[in-house]
């Protein structure tokens, strides 16, 4: 009798005298068990092969054949006649075709579940190692969380790793049921989903005995592989042995997890055992209504969602330990999850009758009646167990009304009043507070305990280390004088309101530069990559002399990209609101576009008589920028998030570069500046990648350098001097040119214009005499080092403008228009005529030089009045009145922020008042502008109209805000007085940049809005103000300790 093989394996017979003695027998054994499977009916075999089909798990396989008859019986009998043990390719063919269809198998499993596919009759799956769906990620939007992937969030809600996993081993998809899991763990939504009450899958490699493979195989085993008749009975004791092994080491593992969770537990003192019940029910209803915790009766019980009840302090307890899963099926579970069960099982519950345990007494009561039958038990020396009795969920201590908090701790608060009665006299309040401090101590929360502490000795927690900061800062108080303040404060009411120094020198940190990590993309070139810089040297990385210059100069600055970062970050809360408001919560596509306004200024003279070491220039400049705006490209539309309210404020006018230097000193502004310029061209072709809000967020800037005065662009651009012939730092117009054509110029002038132009300076390529060269290069004769936009500072406009009123005014005085050879004697005679009646008048007091204040007062229709009164000729009247007149109509256009909201009529008026004013100085005033003109009123009345039609406004644009922060330099100069000027630079620009923190401006305008509204302290109600904390805050600002 020979068995064979099906012939699609081909397979020679192999020799008699080889084969194995006991081959005869298993051979007749695996025939006989072919032809009785193969013998089968049409209609049963039908029947097996419908609910293999069905089951998604069952794959069809090559292994086995789609027909079994009668005619394949007898190929099949001839071919199997050899054991695969001879056939080392059979074994090898055989085993990579059973993995290829074992992981075929695995894509219908759900990875985390275990659970087929077939569940979902849409047959819904999720890649496990897949980015997250669009549905999840616009949760995770709005919740402000970053996550993209599905390991990620696995290993949070079901913990389990996944990146390690292998195909051949694990599924490489999960099903819609656990997706639902992860989903509402996040969403806090209501979603009832179904989770299986076993443990998390666990898979393994592919085996004969696989689980995954073996249910395809019944009724056919026979057909993967043959017996291996080497295996000895004594080998199948073995590994029945060894299953019956791990079979008791697992409910080893279960009994001690149950001894674990016991201790964890800990409430035999608190929770009535199952002997106790006064009825022998049966084990299934013991079961039902005791924890699967603690084995105890339920006591408060409660209900997850995967259906489990538990007493509440047990399952609290063992959540808090041992994570957030259920301990009978390790469902996820949250405390915020737990509801009370249903009543008709708490009704069961509560009627139970249960016997009493203290030995004196024989009674059963109900469980509902337990309580109340164990209170008169008071006389007995036995600890006796009080329970709760269930009912509806049972609330926080604190969430409960005042009348709820008295019943619940009635109990304690006797045993408390017990205590201080025998112990402390009384002092209930001592008794409580000093319980409350050592629990906090116990759990290392000293910072909490420090602040009960100083309540409980009457001293208060006092200010916040911020608050604190905002108060120094902006009452320009030094180290010596705030703690000074400190201490006094301190030692007079004995209470701690403001914090000490190293405090406030921690909340600085998180302010200045240097803080917060970014990266740009791609890297910036020739800067570090390190984001945790904060002030440096200017001159760092300088020679000791620039093109044979020594540069002998103190300066202090930030690098630009970290100084940018904190400021974004301090803006943090302004950007989140804005993108609220334009409802952009989610936005994440494309960059934020940044638009930067820079300015640099000379400061005079800011020389101070204390202090030694090396000698210094008198002079200081300061490069400082602002943030105007930050709009997001939202469909085919740019969306305004944020926009600076007052441009022009010293409180948004960030210093970046300090520097003890003059500014007409061209090569050490070249040596310290040119960094910075370095820094702000890397940015221009970068992209700045900051966490904001949670979320990583892409940043690009535009620079624009508007904040120059003339004398500083002329300097940066490489032109000559404003009493050059060359006017005009926007056209090419000579001075000439600009008096016989006052209005039709047109902005010619470019930074990479002036640097073409400076390279046939210094080459000279035609070979031309040096006034042909001059008037080739326009006056170009430096090299410019930093690009500005060709502008006009407002500012220094109007102050330019009224510089040359006040000197027609005295001309007027004069009548120049009819002697124009006065002497100089004369014409000091009518400016102290004109000053003096100015002062008389309008209360305005001779200036040795023209500033913003003077300037402003004089530029009114009542000075021209009070002047026309020095003026005997009522057609030189009529001519200054309207010449004013014209000006102040002209002014607000490039004085505002926004011309086309704040004065429309100005300004579609502008080019016809231009023309009037230009007319009148050609015709009522030509003795003074016949073949000349100034530069301001060249600008005033030729390109303003161009440059509000580019940039919609030049006021927003002007250098005030870095202007008025001249002040902020000599006062915080004072306030750091050192003897070393290095340190005191570097403290000057740090408290410079804390001054203009909008996150510190919060607090001050707090401060000044309760003042404002007459916020006052009741003495009686707090511990009292000896020293009047709040008068003491109004008069800091000029306090001299």
């Amino acid at each position: 009798m020979a068995v064979s093989l099906p012939p699609t394996l081909r397979l020679s017979p192999a020799p008699d005298e080889i084969q194995h003695p006991h081959m005869k027998f298993s051979e007749w054994k695996f025939k006989l068990f072919r032809v009785r499977s193969f013998e089968k009916a049409p209609e049963e075999a039908q029947k097996e092969k419908g609910p293999s089909e069905g089951n998604p798990c069952l794959e069809q396989s090559p292994v086995v054949p789609d027909k079994s008859g009668g005619q394949n019986s007898a190929p099949t009998q001839r071919a199997l006649k050899l054991h695969p043990k001879f056939s080392k390719k059979f074994h090898a063919d055989g085993k990579s075709r059973d993995k290829r269809v074992h992981q075929a198998r695995l894509r219908h499993f759900c990875r985390i579940c275990g659970n087929p596919f077939k569940g979902d009759g849409h047959n819904r799956r999720y890649p496990v190692h897949g980015p997250v769906d669009a549905k999840t990620q616009s949760l995770f939007r709005k919740k402000e969380k970053r996550v993209t992937s599905w390991p990620v969030l696995i290993a949070r809600v079901f913990r389990i790793d996944v990146k390690a996993d292998v195909d051949s081993i694990h599924p490489t998809e999960f099903c819609h049921n656990c997706w639902s899991i992860m989903y509402r763990k996040f969403s806090s939504a209501p979603c009832e989903v179904y989770f299986p009450r076993n443990p998390t899958m666990e898979w393994h490699p592919h085996t004969a005995s696989c689980d995954i493979c073996l249910p395809s195989h019944q009724g056919l085993k026979r057909k993967m592989h043959q017996p291996n008749v080497q295996l000895s009975k004594k080998l199948k004791t073995v590994l029945n042995q060894a299953r019956r092994d791990r079979q008791r080491k697992r409910a080893q593992a279960r009994v001690s997890s149950k001894e674990v969770m016991k201790k964890i537990s800990n409430c035999s003192k608190i929770h009535l055992s199952t002997k106790l019940l006064a009825v022998d029910f049966p084990a299934a209803f013991v079961k039902a209504i005791s924890c699967q915790l603690c084995e105890h009766i339920l006591a408060d019980p409660v209900e997850t969602t995967c259906k489990h009840v538990f007493c509440r302090i047990c399952i609290l307890r063992c959540l808090k330990v041992m994570g957030s899963y259920c301990p009978s099926c390790r469902y996820p579970c949250f405390p915020t999850d737990l509801e009370s069960p249903v009543k008709s099982f708490l009704n069961i519950l509560n009627s139970l009758m249960v016997k009493c345990p203290a030995q004196e007494c024989d009674e059963e009561v109900s469980l509902e009646k337990y309580n109340h039958h164990v209170s008169s038990h008071k006389e007995s020396k036995e600890t006796l167990v009080h329970i709760n009795k269930g009912g509806r969920p049972r609330q926080h201590l604190l969430s409960l009304t005042r009348r709820a908090q008295k019943h619940r701790l009635r109990e304690l608060k006797i045993q408390v009043k017990e205590f201080a009665d025998k112990e402390e006299g009384g002092d209930v309040k001592s008794v409580c507070l000093t319980l409350f401090l050592l629990a906090l101590r116990a759990r290392n929360e000293h910072r909490q305990a420090d602040e009960l502490e100083a309540i409980m000795q009457g001293r208060g927690s006092g200010l916040q280390p911020a608050v604190c900061l905002a108060i120094r800062v902006n009452t320009f108080l030094s180290c010596s004088q705030y703690h000074k303040m400190y201490r006094t404060v301190k030692a007079i009411t004995g209470r701690q309101i403001f914090q000490p120094l190293h405090a406030l020198r921690n909340a600085e940190k998180i302010l200045l530069p240097g803080y917060h990590p970014f990266e740009w993309q791609p890297p910036l070139k020739n800067v570090s990559s390190r984001t945790d810089v904060g002030i440096i040297d200017g001159l760092s990385g300088l020679a000791s002399s620039v093109d044979e210059y020594p540069v002998d100069t103190i300066a202090k600055r930030f690098r630009y990209d970290s100084a940018l970062v904190s400021a974004l970050m301090d803006m943090e809360e302004d950007i989140l609101e804005g993108m609220r408001s334009q409802d952009l919560d989610d936005y994440l596509n494309g960059p934020f576009i940044v638009v930067v306004k820079e300015s640099c200024d000379g400061m005079g003279d800011v020389s101070e008589k204390h202090g030694s070491g090396p000698a210094v220039p008198e002079k200081a400049v300061r490069f400082s920028f602002t943030i105007m705006r930050i709009t997001i490209e939202h469909g085919s539309q740019n969306v305004k998030v944020f926009e600076e309210p007052k441009p022009n404020s010293e409180l948004c006018c960030k210093p970046l570069c300090l520097m003890l230097a003059d500014e007409s000193d061209h090569e050490t502004l070249t040596a310290i500046l040119s960094p910075l310029i370095a820094e702000r061209e890397a940015m221009k072709s970068s992209e700045l990648m900051l966490e904001m809000g949670g979320i990583l967020r892409t940043f690009k800037f535009i620079f624009r350098g508007t904040g120059y005065d003339e004398k500083l662009v002329r300097e940066v651009e490489g032109l000559e001097a404003s009493g050059s012939v060359y006017i005009c730092t926007l056209c090419d117009a000579t001075r000439l040119e600009a008096s016989q054509n006052l209005v039709f110029h047109s902005i010619t002038r470019s930074h990479a214009e002036n640097l073409e132009r400076y390279e046939v300076w210094r080459s000279n390529p035609y070979h031309e005499s040096v006034e042909e060269l001059r008037d080739r290069v326009k006056g170009v004769s430096a090299k410019p080092f930093i690009e500005t936009v060709p502008s006009i500072d407002a500012l220094h406009c109007d102050i330019g403008n009224a510089a040359e009123f006040y000197k027609i005014f005295q001309l007027e005085i004069g009548e120049v228009y009819k002697n124009p050879n006065a002497s100089k004697e004369e014409r000091k005679r009518w400016q102290a005529t004109l000053d003096k009646h100015l002062r008389k008048r309008m209360n305005l007091k001779p200036i040795m030089r023209m500033n913003g204040n003077f300037a402003r007062k004089l530029m009114t229709q009542e000075t021209v009045d009070a002047v026309c009164e020095l003026i005997p000729s009522e057609e030189r009247h009529e001519a200054l009145r309207e010449l004013m007149d014209l000006y102040l109509k002209m002014k607000p256009v490039w004085r505002s922020s926004c011309p086309a909201k704040e004065c429309p009529e100005s300004l579609c008026q502008y080019s016809f008042n231009s023309q009037r004013f230009a007319e009148l100085l050609s015709t009522k005033f030509k003795y003074r502008y016949e073949g000349k003109i100034t530069n301001y009123f060249h600008k005033t009345l030729a390109h303003v109209p161009e440059i509000i039609e580019r940039d919609g406004s030049i006021g927003a644009w002007a250098s005030e805000g870095n202007e008025s922060g001249n002040k902020l330099f000599r006062r915080f100069r004072k306030m750091n007085a050192r003897q070393s000027k290095c340190y005191e630079m570097e403290d000057v620009l740090k408290h410079h940049w804390l001054y203009t923190s909008k996150y510190l401006q919060k607090f001050m305008n707090a401060h000044n809005a309760l003042k404002s509204s007459g916020f006052t302290m009741n003495a009686k109600e707090t511990l009292g103000d000896p020293l009047g904390i709040e008068d003491s805050l109004e008069t800091q600002d000029s306090m001299e300790f």
